[in-house]
């Protein structure tokens, strides 16, 4: 068994644990585990055998138990139980029709189905009416999703760090290329889309209809099949002859309006070829969104990033302290991080006080003493209160050398007074940065009310930066917002937000959506040399 085929197994695992509402700490350890299996070097099967399956990161005794049982005996005894539970064929199907989790195991225990197949024979023949709470409404609106199921939508999207693992395990899997919402970094993705590139495309789509991945085969015609996820998320494969692999990579990158733009496509074994043809310029995906036919501009690149400029400790609600964070930050390659621990008014977690940000300094200090070159710069994140004031006195925050203003609670406030509360807070001199300024959680929260027109005119006046927050379920500013701030003239600033050694990888995110507003390493602010970050 191959290092993909046992992180596979591991993240079905997970989204079955999340349909029985287990842990969450558990079931996001197992997709860790499945991430981490499939970027080792050495085959885990070997390390399994040797003992030594504990030298990979995030593998502890538990999850050692559950490879070391996957490896010896096939397969893992309570996924096994889980699937004859729940159903995952149906649990899928159900979530793409609208149906949620819980719904779709109660219609499978009350009906005595077990597959997707059953569950339209049961429509077909009338016994969904018969369900407890399933009315004559319900099952109409299933049996017409049921009638045309190419054609319904679920809910929400993935989130795209979860989109990226899913849609690029299935891309492995196939020898394919990610396409579709992952390939342009959409913060919530609905299509996901794989290409592959061979003639043989029988052998692909009966391996793609295997995968543990996909609970349920929707649709399969000649060179082109859709597959539904226990998470009732659709994904397409795509199979092309060498000769248009590059035009099918084009048509199922998106977006539709993009690709309607250049139509009709011609033929091309990769999209720069199909670009020349149509006389155009290769065009980066993340700029896919709408129609776009001119020059892109020299977009930021990930390794131009000098920096990150917001991360948490142990001081506040992070999991590293303040030397792991800077050491990983400086593996990364990076000449300076700032840590930026939240304040008291956030409430939820742990925030430091005055004496807390100058006990602070003094472990900041030891770092820089131990990493030097590298600048472990003193930041905090400091919570604007319903007034505009800062949680802290500016005596403190004269103190520091970056200071993030980011508001928490008081979301759902009147866009005047809201708007009111974030411009007093920018006008505090000691400030460089709003943080996460929309506020919102994909897929969970809404954006709040905050007029982004008058903030740009303020952090223009101010010199005050907006950030784009890395944490895949924030992704704040978006890309939309990114491109409106720097239409007007404001620099953004990528971060993670990371609140541990691992959150720093947010920055791959924090980039893309940058990118996504068009973004150029000038209107980056961490571009920027340690000596520029550091002049007001």
């Amino acid at each position: 068994m191959d290092n993909r085929e046992i992180a596979d197994r591991l993240d079905a695992f997970a989204s079955l644990l999340e349909l029985v509402e287990a842990n969450p700490y558990t079931t996001r350890a197992y997709r860790r585990a499945a991430e981490t299996i499939r970027g080792a070097a050495l085959p885990v099967a070997d390390l399994v055998g040797s003992g030594r399956a504990r030298e990979l990161r995030g593998i502890g005794p538990g999850i050692e138990a559950r490879l070391r049982e996957l490896i010896e005996t096939g397969g893992i005894a309570e996924l096994a139980e889980l699937e004859r539970e729940l159903a995952p064929d149906l649990v899928g199907l159900g979530r793409y029709l609208g149906l949620g989790a819980r719904r779709s195991i109660e219609l499978a225990r009350a009906l005595d189905i077990r597959t997707a197949d059953e569950l339209r024979d049961a429509a077909a023949e009338g016994r969904l009416r018969t369900v407890p709470g399933i009315g004559a409404k319900t099952e109409a609106r299933l049996r017409e999703a049921l009638a045309r199921e190419t054609d319904a939508r679920p809910r929400a999207g993935l989130l795209l760090n979860r989109a990226r693992e899913l849609v690029g395990g299935i891309a492995a899997a196939l020898d394919g290329e990610a396409a579709g919402d992952v390939r342009r970094w959409r913060d919530s993705c609905e299509r996901l889309a794989v290409v592959c590139c061979t003639r043989d495309a029988d052998s692909v789509l009966g391996h793609f209809a295997a995968l543990p991945q996909i609970v349920a085969l929707l649709e399969q015609d000649d060179g082109r099949a859709v597959g539904v996820t226990v998470e009732g998320v659709p994904v397409e494969v795509v199979v092309a002859e060498p000769e248009r692999f590059g035009t099918a990579l084009v048509r199922a990158t998106g977006s539709a309006a993009y690709v309607e733009a250049l139509e009709p496509l011609p033929e091309a074994p990769d999209e720069e070829g199909a670009y020349r043809r149509l006389d155009l310029p290769w065009c980066p995906p993340e700029l896919r969104e709408a129609p776009f036919r001119g020059e892109p501009p020299p977009l930021l690149e990930l390794d131009q990033i000098r920096g990150d400029l917001h991360c948490h400790t142990t001081w506040s609600d992070g999991r590293g302290s303040v030397e792991e964070m800077a050491r990983a930050a400086r593996e990364r390659g990076y000449d300076y991080v700032a840590i930026c621990d939240h304040t008291p008014a956030v409430g939820a977690v742990q925030g430091l006080t005055p004496t807390d940000v100058r006990r602070q300094a003094e472990e900041i200090a030891v770092a820089n003493e131990q990493l030097a070159p590298f600048r472990v710069l003193r930041g905090i994140e400091c919570d604007i209160l319903t007034d505009g004031r800062l949680d802290l006195p500016d005596d403190v925050l004269a103190e520091l050398e970056w200071v993030q203003a980011s508001v928490h609670g008081g979301q759902r406030m009147p866009r005047g007074e809201l708007t009111k509360r974030v411009e007093e807070a920018m006008r505090n001199p000691y400030v460089r940065c709003l943080s996460h300024p929309k506020g919102r959680y994909i897929n969970r929260r809404p954006e709040n009310a905050l007029d982004l027109e008058r903030v740009f005119e303020v952090a223009l006046e101010e010199g005050v930066a907006l950030e784009v927050n890395g944490l895949p379920d924030r992704l704040d500013l978006s890309g939309e917002h990114v491109r409106d701030a720097l239409l007007a003239g404001v620099r953004v600033v990528c971060s993670t937000d990371a609140h541990s050694v691992r959150g720093l990888g947010n920055m791959t995110l924090s980039v893309a959506t940058a990118r996504r507003g068009w973004a150029t390493p000038a209107d980056v602010v961490n571009t920027r040399s340690l000596p520029a970050i550091l002049e007001r």
